[in-house]
């Protein structure tokens, strides 16, 4: 996806949503959610007989702390281990900034140290203290120079990549989870609505993002991508847009998304037609779109739990492949969602990872025909005990 300016929500994007009639059951993310998931998470550690599980600057640490905390070339690692305080190993220059990120609070131990000393020895003395077990467990986020540093430090252990241990707190979403994601879904709705207003004969795709930028700041969301692929440049998947003028009837895909509240995220598409002229666009596209408007359907059936992933994926894909479009799909039916825009699990053919209630994920086919048009229907979902509630609600049909 593509950035536009890499703007930020204005302010407080949590007391927006707060006060936010559309957002009525929202539930902030507090310090009690966070020590629940810390004690999780050293409950895992204890149950897969781990000598730590470190956890860099990224997705992980913010679900397991609230804290946004860049990194940076200087490490610095959230070290979790069964029946101990946890950890923060940081550089002298940055505890101040973490400890007013929540982690002071969250009873998080601070090992300092400054330039020309060793963040991986501090860290190994740490693993090493009163535990038998060799195996580390890091944060899919952290960077590989880290991990051959530690690696380099710790000869008598091994590193391995927390994706397993991490499943367990990020796949299934808790309460407050859900009700962030479904605000954000919101908010980008409510942008969704004023899109076909902009859509109009002889204005550019760039005019209409900047638009859409604007908008979407006004719902106090912060915007990671902007997609407004009109004609040929919707058959990119991953066009941002350009200074292609729009003309009436043309096919226009528009993809948005970003984060809101507490960081959770959206990611919605949809397909519309400039002037809503739908009975000028091409006879071809617009039974094309019937055939991907049937396999979201059926991937939205397909979706119960114990189902997998793959299954999901299928569902959809075999509709568009009958219909003689199958190597015009390309790419997976969808994605997990949470504090990161894609994220564990990927519906795609091989992946047998079964779904389960509390699943928050996209499902997004999709048909592009090089040269020509591209169309894409995406909504967010989350799974529940009959299968998918649809946290998007903006219209399905072109218009």
């Amino acid at each position: 996806m593509s950035s536009h300016n890499n703007s930020t929500a204005a302010d407080s994007a949590a007391g927006a949503a707060a006060n936010s009639a559309a957002n009525s059951t929202y539930i902030p993310v507090t310090a009690d959610h966070f020590h629940a998931r810390l004690a999780k998470a050293e409950k895992i550690v204890a149950e897969q007989n781990l000598a730590g599980f470190l956890v860099s600057p990224g997705p992980e640490f913010q679900y397991l702390t609230g804290s946004t905390f860049s990194s940076h070339e200087r490490a610095t690692f959230l070290v979790l281990r069964a029946g101990k305080d946890p950890v923060a190993v940081c550089p002298e220059t940055d505890v101040l900034t973490l400890q007013q990120e929540n982690l002071d609070e969250l009873g998080f131990r601070f090992e300092a140290w400054r330039d020309g000393q060793s963040p991986y020895e501090i860290t190994r003395k740490l693993l090493e203290e009163n535990s038998e077990h060799k195996a580390v467990a890091v944060a899919n986020a952290m960077t590989a120079d880290h991990v051959l540093r530690l690696d380099a430090a710790l000869p008598n252990h091994s590193i391995e990549l927390g994706s397993d241990a991490m499943s367990q707190l990020l796949l299934a979403k808790g309460e407050e989870e859900i009700s962030q994601l479904a605000a954000a879904a919101a908010a980008i709705d409510r942008v969704h609505e004023q899109v076909p207003a902009l859509l109009r004969d002889g204005v550019t795709e760039r005019e209409v993002a900047d638009k859409l930028h604007d908008l979407i700041l006004q719902e106090h969301h912060s915007i990671d991508f902007i997609i407004v692929g009109c004609g040929e440049n919707g058959a990119n998947p991953h066009h941002s847009f350009s200074d292609r003028v729009l003309r009436t009837g043309e096919p226009v895909v528009v993809d948005l998304g970003g984060a809101f509240g507490d960081g959770y995220r959206s990611d919605s598409t949809r397909t519309y037609v400039v002037d809503g002229a739908v009975d000028k666009a091409p006879q071809e596209f617009r039974d094309a779109y019937e055939v991907v408007t049937r396999a979201f359907h059926a991937a939205r059936e397909a979706a119960k739990p114990g189902a997998t992933a793959e299954s999901i994926d299928r569902a959809a894909r075999e509709i568009i492949t009958e219909a003689g479009y199958g190597e015009n799909f390309s790419h997976r039916l969808g994605h997990g969602i949470g504090l990161s825009t894609h994220e564990d699990p990927f519906y795609l053919e091989g992946n047998k990872q079964q779904v389960q209630e509390g699943f928050t994920f996209s499902i997004e086919p999709g048909i592009y025909v090089e040269g020509k048009w591209g169309m894409r229907l995406e909504d967010i979902v989350v799974l529940e005990a009959d299968g998918p509630r649809h946290l998007n609600q903006q219209p399905r049909e072109l218009r």
